[in-house]
């Protein structure tokens, strides 16, 4: 997509889509929203300088127009066999109808077209699948989640991909389409507990996506093997990133264990200590994979190639400065805004 009118023209209507789809009153309407979010999205992909997102624009279409069509079919069914037009249901009905959410979603067991879709996208268009694509769908499945058998295996399943699925990954899109599929997990069980609860955790795992891809974008980084490399004589950047990564992890001291630290007091709260319990062991593992890559480029690998990329050396922009601040300094800031008041 070279012009630059004919993004803001299908980014306006992509978020059009999901502003139709919130603010519905039907679910043939958030149907509606649905599609236009998604034919908005697909031109926004395509690019004549890669030759991968052909590709990976086929597939999603090919998977969204899947679960968009069953949709469809369910809410036609749901009408003929139960005469009602709303966004009321029971507890089967609920579940049958967010199986295509689920997979609009990126959600475990539904996932498999996530890593290759993002493995052929720039930047960019990562962080608007990450991000926003995920916003309509989740705002219907909160209209249809209660705690279930199916919901807690769905929970479950997404944490335990998302967190085993990036373990040997060398590819930073794959990592972070790994972690997305796990914080899916942490985002159901947030919807469990309550709307703001989602929104605050969905908000600040969005953040987070940004921040990292503001610092790899301009350097064009999509290996592991190249973050150990990048800038060494300036390593204010690698730091930046790293922390950033960690904060992505849910590592205590930034700002990605907040929502987190809430999720759990709350589920403990609830009483539901066992899945609670399930969540954090697995996301460990997320953890540890994040770490082992922080502690190889920071502490072994500390040499730099001649024909490294020298237009980006010792340049911090100011964006990528306060977000990274703000991931690392958040928790503390929101920490002491609670004791102060």
């Amino acid at each position: 997509m070279s012009n630059n009118s004919t993004k803001i023209l299908f980014m306006t209507t992509l978020i059009s889509g999901i502003f139709i789809t919130i603010s519905s009153n039907s679910w043939l309407g958030a149907w509606m929203g649905l599609e236009i979010n998604l034919l908005s999205f697909i031109p926004i992909m395509s690019s004549n300088e890669n030759i991968f997102t052909t590709e990976a624009s086929l597939k999603y279409f090919l998977i969204q127009a899947l679960a968009s069509s069953v949709l469809l079919f369910l809410i036609i069914s749901k009408t003929m066999m139960e005469d009602m037009f709303s966004l009321m249901n029971s507890q089967l009905s609920s579940m049958i109808m967010s199986t295509p959410l689920l997979l609009k979603g990126g959600a475990a067991p539904f996932h498999w077209w996530f890593p290759s879709v993002m493995e052929g996208l720039n930047w960019g268009n990562c962080l608007i699948l990450m991000t926003l694509q995920k916003i309509a769908p989740l705002i219907l499945i909160s209209y249809l989640i209660k705690m279930s058998v199916f919901y807690s295996t769905i929970i479950i399943l997404s944490i335990m991909i998302g967190s085993i699925g990036g373990f040997n990954q060398i590819s930073i899109r794959k990592i972070l389409t790994y972690s997305s599929i796990n914080h899916m997990g942490w985002m159901l069980s947030a919807m469990l507990l309550g709307e703001n609860m989602w929104l605050m955790y969905f908000s600040i795992y969005s953040f987070l996506t940004l921040t990292i891809i503001s610092i790899i974008s301009p350097f064009q980084i999509s290996f592991i093997n190249q973050t150990f490399l990048f800038n060494n004589d300036n390593p204010t950047m690698k730091f930046l990133l790293f922390t950033s990564l960690l904060s992505l992890g849910g590592l205590p001291p930034f700002l990605g264990f907040l929502p987190k630290w809430f999720i759990i007091q709350s589920m403990v709260n609830n009483g539901m200590s066992f899945i609670i319990t399930i969540m954090v062991v697995l996301s460990l593992v997320t953890l540890y994979y994040y770490l082992r890559i922080s502690y190889s480029s920071f502490m072994i690998l500390h040499s730099e190639p001649s024909w490294n990329i020298q237009i980006h050396k010792n340049k911090i922009t100011l964006t990528t400065l306060i977000f990274s601040s703000l991931s690392m300094l958040g928790l503390i800031l929101c920490s002491a805004m609670i004791i102060i008041y």
